[in-house]
């Protein structure tokens, strides 16, 4: 009669319906009474569950308590980045001054030739907006058609 109420509960252990009483009893059953010769193979396990209980970690958890000092490291961090800004800028000062005619020359030449390409850029983007717009009243006559909402 115990087996066959054992193996019931075996049956709803293994499918996760067991509750905690229940496997209280299972437990109890496989670690300290004689098993049946067929269910000697889920001894191991309820064995295994019983010991893990008394498993406990003996060793010391060590805590990292030493602070960082972030607070220095971004002070440092600006004087840095101070400083490189004062000498980029001091150094572009010092050296726009002595530019030449031909370096000024060049520099107005690439200046027109940006806007130039960014002229070219701008009338293909107009293109390409007013295709858009051509678009946009194809899917409202598709919508008409069809009786979708427009979004």
């Amino acid at each position: 009669m115990e087996s066959i109420k054992i193996e019931q509960l075996i049956e709803k252990y293994l499918d996760a319906e067991t509750t905690l009483q229940e496997e209280a009893v299972l437990q109890d059953y496989f670690v300290n009474s004689k098993v049946a010769p067929h269910l000697e193979e889920y001894r191991a396990l309820f064995g295994y569950f019983a010991e893990s209980k008394n498993e406990r970690y003996t060793k010391t958890i060590q805590l990292n308590t030493q602070k960082k000092h972030w607070k220095w490291l971004s002070v440092a961090a600006s004087v840095v980045l101070l400083f490189s800004v004062y000498t980029g800028y001091n150094s572009f000062n010092s050296s726009s001054d002595e530019l030449t005619s031909l370096e000024m020359a060049e520099a107005q030449q690439a200046l027109e030739d940006t806007q130039k390409a960014f002229q070219l850029l701008s009338n293909n983007m107009n293109k390409g907006t007013a295709a858009m717009a051509y678009l946009g009243e194809y899917q409202a006559t598709t919508n008409k058609i069809f009786k979708q909402p427009v979004k």
